[in-house]
């Protein structure tokens, strides 16, 4: 689509720690640590690190449910235009959405796309322009570093598979969602798992900050399903990905399309005729920037001319 805006349109493990052995040996006495203990420790480990790098971004005051910022937010958009890019995060592990090649050392994805859409608007250029002459910077955040790195102008927008809920309005805008989905329940197809009441007592993982533990118990609830899963939280997805597959966690849970990027001949949805926990995805920019209303006008854009719809097609996200 080439569109020309004008003012009044619209790490998992490998991480160099060393252990002296496997944290499933036996230990001084001849027990091995149950898997749930090891796991509640890996996963602590995991958080720990993640909390590390965000202190190093300088995002120590923010939080995944927001703050305030430190002074009132002047004129991003005559910030990014003097800057000269806009700075975007998205994700590095979600195919179809953000991905990462570090070989090609791109970024690709439909949010990565819909980030030159909006850079367009912004430098009143077309599409093609946009992606020519590199108008976005691309930072990879996670569901716990996305939110602070807004606050601190680190990042003019977050475009990464963010979730619009009314706790996360109260402290960002967010644009017209851009993209619905619903939570799905990955296991291995060999796992005897039949239906979601099987997941009783079982350990489900799922990622640092995201809304998954609370729209699974909520939907446990509705349906009147008798189970109570374990949850664990890991910093990234490939990590729980590598757990499912080595049987330490019994469910991979995420939103359907994540898990799409994550799917083999060896996994399958667990009852996928239940849909539950609707997602919006919306383009978050900082609670009252000049910023917000272009966003939101070029979202709103990219969806009257099918421009998203096509997106969604090509990336196989349908």
């Amino acid at each position: 689509m080439q569109m020309r805006y004008k003012k009044e349109l619209m790490r998992a493990p490998g991480d160099g720690t060393r252990f002296a052995a496997s944290p499933f040996a036996p230990g001084a006495d001849g027990r091995c640590p149950s898997r749930r203990s090891v796991l509640r420790g890996l996963a602590a480990t995991a958080a720990l690190a993640g909390a590390g790098v965000l202190a190093g971004c300088g995002a120590g005051a923010g939080s995944e449910t927001g703050s305030a910022p430190a002074s009132a937010p002047g004129s991003k958009l005559a910030a990014i235009k003097a800057r000269g890019k806009l700075n975007a995060g998205v994700k590095k592990d979600v195919p179809g959405y953000g991905y990462y090649d570090p070989a090609a050392r791109t970024y690709a994805g439909m949010e990565i796309d819909l980030c030159y859409q909006i850079a367009a608007a912004v430098f009143d250029v077309t599409y093609d322009e946009a992606r020519e002459r590199e108008l976005v910077s691309f930072t990879d955040v996670t569901p716990k570093t996305r939110g602070p790195l807004i606050d601190n102008d680190q990042l003019d927008v977050v475009c990464a598979t963010y979730t619009i809920t009314p706790e996360r309005i109260e402290s960002w805008d967010f644009s017209t969602p851009y993209r619905t989905d619903y939570v799905g329940l990955m296991v291995k197809k060999r796992s005897g798992f039949t239906r979601i009441a099987d997941l009783d007592g079982r350990i489900i993982g799922v990622s640092q900050g995201a809304t998954t533990q609370g729209l699974i118990e909520q939907m446990l609830k509705d349906e009147g399903i008798d189970a109570r899963p374990e949850f664990l939280a890991f910093s990234g997805y490939p990590i729980i990905k590598s757990s499912l597959d080595a049987g330490n966690i019994d469910c991979f849970a995420m939103d359907r399309s994540t898990l799409a990027g994550y799917t083999n001949e060896t996994v399958e949805l667990l009852e996928p005729e239940v849909k539950f926990g609707e997602q919006n995805y919306g383009v978050a920019t900082k609670k009252g920037s000049d910023l917000s209303t272009v966003v939101d006008e070029c979202v709103r854009a990219c969806a009257a001319s099918g421009w998203l719809d096509a997106e969604i097609e090509k990336w196989g996200l349908v």
